[in-house]
């Protein structure tokens, strides 16, 4: 048996032009881990609006990682913090950081001939119910929203999720309350109740205005409501709570173990939504789990990004007693992105199953790592902010 990460290989992919489903992730970042006996194991890291700054993180922690055991996975991590002076505050690090601990994962379990979630307690869960998201590019009208949502539920899907709050940051209007109700409440009533609604806000509010927003919402109970306020004013998730009783979820801006600890003891979330490619990987993300089950908090990981991310997030929903629902943008990525794996794990009716394969339990396709490399930043447009779907950002006025 050999241990030793031989040789490290960053890559970053995309293709001209921007993503329409996932602006965020019109470029991803992977690494690949190479041990001494010729073993592969595959990582992912963010890029939303900072695809440089982590890919040169990224080669900062490969300064770590090199001759390291892949086996040490707590080790690493931690000889990595070590260094990293603002390891606790830096997400551009914790997502360099969290690839390279998926890729070890994928070795560890190419090396011993199993799949992650064996080694992580085995199989609790054995199909994973997804909700869709990125289907509502250039979606204003609440027939617009109906329209998809509808091709949506043709694909087997029961839950999808949508931000109907259009160009409003910070502060909404009356009729911009009125009108995301009316999309919300469209919906509802077109689709039935059947189908599980889940409201993004994109953390666009400010508390005032977020509870304007969120108090309309509640008679058409939403499975959750994510993210109503500025991730940096979490104090005012309590005064929210207070007014509006559809489920709080967040989490994809929360870093480690620590931050999720201080939301979920405190009261302010309901459901949690940790990155497994920027809150420290696997190992990192099934502790966050525990912490929430202890409270009777459940998970459903944010997953807004490429196909190692989905396969290593639910190598860990398959071990979870809480596990709520799996986000899925599958359906809606373009070509390059659906063909990056060769093997993989399924889409079929909403519902997520993995191969069972070792690792991570996928197959890279080595031809979009030659044909869709890409250097630089995403794209980026003045007029509409990189973290929504695109066409979106817009007043229904217009």
């Amino acid at each position: 048996m050999s241990s030793k990460i031989n040789k490290i290989d960053i890559f970053e992919l995309g293709e001209k032009g921007k993503e329409i489903s996932s602006p965020w992730s019109s470029t991803i970042l992977l690494v690949r881990l190479t041990s001494d006996d010729g073993k592969e194991g595959w990582g992912e890291a963010p890029t939303t609006f900072m695809t440089l700054p982590v890919k040169e993180s990224m080669k900062e922690v490969s300064r770590i990682f090199q001759g390291a055991n892949f086996f040490n996975v707590e080790k690493n991590l931690k000889d990595f913090y070590r260094n990293s002076f603002y390891l606790s505050r830096s997400m551009e690090a914790t997502s360099a950081l969290s690839a390279f601990e998926i890729a070890s994962w994928d070795l560890i379990g190419k090396e011993l001939g199993a799949p992650i979630y064996n080694l992580l307690g085995g199989e609790y869960n054995s199909k994973i119910r997804a909700y869709a998201n990125g289907w509502y590019s250039d979606c204003i009208t609440p027939d617009d929203f109906v329209r998809k949502a509808k091709d949506v539920m043709k694909m087997g899907f029961t839950a999808m999720k949508f931000d109907p709050f259009g160009p409003h940051y910070d502060k909404i209007t009356k009729e911009g309350v009125s009108y995301a109700r009316d999309i919300v409440g469209t919906m509802r009533s077109e689709l039935g109740d059947e189908v599980d609604l889940l409201i993004e806000c994109h953390g666009r509010f400010s508390t005032h205005w977020a509870i304007e927003a969120g108090r309309v919402m509640d008679e058409f109970d939403p499975l959750f409501i994510e993210e109503p306020i500025h991730p940096e004013q979490e104090l005012g998730l309590l005064e929210f709570k207070r007014y509006v009783s559809t489920p709080v979820a967040l989490g994809e801006r929360l870093l480690n173990k620590t931050d999720f600890a201080r939301y979920i003891s405190q009261g302010m979330v309901d459901i949690i939504q940790p990155d497994l490619t920027n809150s420290l990987g696997i190992f990192e993300a099934k502790k966050i789990a525990s912490i929430a089950e202890t409270f009777g908090v459940p998970v459903a990981y944010h997953n807004a990004f490429g196909p190692i991310q989905t396969a290593a997030s639910l190598n860990v929903d398959y071990t979870l007693p809480n596990f709520l629902i799996q986000e899925s943008f599958e359906s809606f990525w373009p070509d390059w992105k659906k063909n990056l794996l060769k093997t993989s794990y399924k889409l079929d009716k909403g519902y997520f199953t993995l191969s069972g394969k070792p690792g991570l339990g996928v197959e890279v396709n080595e031809k979009i790592l030659e044909t869709n490399v890409v250097d630089g930043m995403e794209p980026f447009e003045a007029n509409e902010p990189p973290w929504v779907v695109s066409g979106t950002f817009k007043d229904h006025k217009h």
